[in-house]
């Protein structure tokens, strides 16, 4: 239990404790905020393996978070006392500091780091990569995964991103409403990355890790709910990830391998989510503001519509011309091959595929396996034999090892 429990607890609270310890400290000791969470996880690991877990581990861990806060402050007060001579207002200081763990500052502490890290200083790699580190808890390794390069390149953006945040003196702190156009879109970004790595991540070699989504989904419900943050954007985006995840129990089976969308159950399609991403998308179309997060939920609330009609596909067609015009992406142009086939049939969707200027990558090969299915099986066995060799995740493995088994019987 304990094994499971930590890196659990690791993953929900430690960004919430560096969010709220770093509201108190500021941006200048990251680095402070981040050793305190880190030592009293260590103590966790060490004294729950030896008298048990407590009753309440959360409310543990807090506990132990204030102690060393204080401790920490008392520290320095007895050191400023021997240079400065300044002992009785730091004793003060550090008897008077509250840390305060309630979720309303946790919440609005997790709010104000946001936007402090996504300050225009720093540029969108770094805010998005020390963003996913502090207030997401993922570790360097997840994060070189998530941006497909190596830790040693993750690890310096973020220590770049932590060293001109110290250099600009930036401040946690609600933004202005006149800053919320520098700053929302390094903010969404994060939270979508966030939500992908969940929803489908390479780095651990599971299609799905509902709990990165949820997180992803609660950060962004806190935007919408501040007056300043709610923008037709981070409803789109929240609405996105409504559609996505109402779908999440039909997406694998039993045995954990990945259900094609047109072989799901609908009936374990989560209504209330369906419902809920409609309300944020219609929420998001009521403003002057149409972004990729519009035209990607729009997408997705049609794929809540399991009858394949061809005003269902014809619209989706439309949505991904005006999603590639808008902003552009390899795996976007290779959905939209897939959407093009089932409006204009495979055959001429072939030649689009092959026309496209992307990475040949597994999901190319995969594409083209299924557009061939049924028009030159050979070669779409070839296609699929070539993504098979491409991919490492063992769930799209075993789809595409589905497909050629389909193929060798015929």
């Amino acid at each position: 239990m304990q094994q499971d429990l930590i890196p659990h607890l690791f993953r929900t609270e430690y960004r919430k404790m560096v969010a709220v310890l770093c509201s108190l400290f500021g941006l200048q000791h990251i680095e402070t905020a981040e050793d305190i969470v880190s030592d009293t996880f260590l103590s966790a690991t060490e004294l729950w393996g030896l008298k048990g877990v407590p009753e309440n581990p959360v409310a543990w861990l807090y506990t132990v978070a204030k102690n060393k806060t204080r401790n920490h402050l008392k520290r320095g007060a007895i050191f400023d006392q021997k240079v400065s001579g300044e002992l009785q207002s730091n004793e003060r200081l550090s008897e008077e500091v509250e840390l305060d763990l309630s979720d309303k500052n946790i919440n609005d502490s997790q709010l104000a780091m946001m936007f402090a890290i996504c300050h225009p200083a720093v540029n969108t790699e770094a805010q998005v990569a020390l963003s996913l580190n502090l207030l997401c808890g993922f570790g360097v390794q997840e994060i070189a995964d998530a941006f497909l390069t190596n830790k040693e390149v993750i690890y310096k953006r973020i220590q770049r991103a932590k060293e001109k945040l110290r250099q600009e003196n930036v401040p946690i702190a609600y933004p202005i409403v006149t800053e919320i156009g520098d700053r929302m879109d390094a903010v969404l970004s994060t939270l979508y990355l966030l939500f992908n790595e969940g929803y489908y991540s390479f780095s651990q070699n599971n299609v799905l890790r509902k709990e990165l989504c949820w997180e992803a989904m609660r950060l962004c419900h806190l935007l919408v709910v501040n007056e300043v943050a709610n923008t037709p954007s981070a409803n789109a985006l929240l609405s996105l990830m409504c559609f996505h995840a109402s779908r999440f129990e039909a997406r694998l089976n039993e045995q954990g391998e990945l259900i094609l969308y047109k072989d799901q159950d609908t009936a374990l399609w989560d209504p209330a989510l369906i419902e809920r991403g409609r309300f944020y998308l219609k929420t998001a179309f009521t403003g002057n503001e149409i972004s990729k997060y519009h035209l990607e939920a729009a997408i997705a609330s049609w794929h809540t519509i399991k009858e394949d009609v061809a005003q269902k596909w014809q619209t989706v067609l439309q949505l991904y011309d005006q999603l590639l015009l808008m902003d552009y992406s390899p795996m976007a142009a290779l959905n939209r091959v897939y959407v093009f086939s089932k409006v204009h049939g495979k055959e001429l969707a072939i030649r689009e595929a092959t026309s496209l200027a992307v990475p040949q990558n597994h999901f190319y090969f995969t594409l083209l396996g299924k557009l061939y299915e049924g028009i030159d099986n050979e070669m779409a066995l070839n296609h699929f034999n070539n993504a098979l060799t491409l991919t490492s995740a063992d769930a799209e493995k075993q789809v595409i090892q589905a497909h050629i088994r389909s193929l060798q019987s015929l």
